[in-house]
């Protein structure tokens, strides 16, 4: 598969990013850890809060990367700005409108999932970026696609059945289009998005959501 991009200008891009918007990338850090800590302390609107954050970060997505920097290099920009936005406007509706989106912490294979993609998000995902070679501020931060893919799916296991299918649709979308950056970009660290995909996947085949509120939601 031919990119419309090298590797260099793909870099070079967030290289660009993580110069022109510091420090939001600290902001961005400290929103993810806001919302482990509504999971972890619950409270009344704990669901709306992750909800109006995991909205917030796929706004940011769409708006601040995709299309204020990535649409420099390619066109399809626009279309995964479109996608993020989308993702941003079913948080949204689902989490913050209709309150469907409530995070619990379980004993349970889900909760296992949940930990490990989060740690991988936040820790793992820089240190293999450091590993691999690629460094600040020429790599993908917290708050650029696959790291918060990674995250939100992570976030997305806690999820209290039944519940809506709708949330996982883009960011197991963006697993399927950000993993191909570890083949053909020298990404390892997006290896991770594979997984997420798994288990993104394999979240939404366990919802549970009875047929008339899919069909109500539809």
């Amino acid at each position: 598969m031919k990119l419309a991009f090298t590797a260099e200008q793909f870099f070079a891009v967030f290289r660009m990013y993580n110069e022109t918007l510091w420090p939001a990338q600290v902001f961005l850090l400290a929103l993810a850890v806001v919302v482990v800590g509504l999971i972890f302390f619950q409270q009344r609107w704990s669901g709306i809060g992750v909800s109006v954050i995991l909205a917030f970060f796929w706004g940011w997505l769409g708006l601040a990367y995709h299309l204020a920097f990535f649409a420099s290099i390619n066109p399809l920009a626009y279309i995964f700005s479109a996608v993020s936005i989308a993702g941003a406007l079913v948080f949204l509706w689902q989490g913050v409108i209709r309150r469907r989106l409530e995070f619990r912490l379980t004993r349970s294979a889900r909760t296992f999932a949940g930990f490990s993609l989060v740690l991988f998000a936040l820790i793992a995902y820089p240190a293999w970026s450091a590993w691999a070679g690629h460094h600040y501020p020429a790599m993908p931060t917290f708050g650029l696609p696959c790291p918060t893919t990674l995250f939100t799916i992570g976030i997305l296991a806690f999820l209290v059945a039944p519940h809506p299918r709708s949330p996982f649709v883009v960011p197991v979308l963006w697993c399927l289009v950000g993993s191909q950056a570890a083949f053909l970009l020298g990404v390892p660290q997006d290896l991770g998005l594979i997984v997420a995909a798994v288990v993104g996947i394999a979240l939404m085949a366990q919802s549970r959501e009875p047929a008339a509120r899919v069909a109500a939601s539809s």
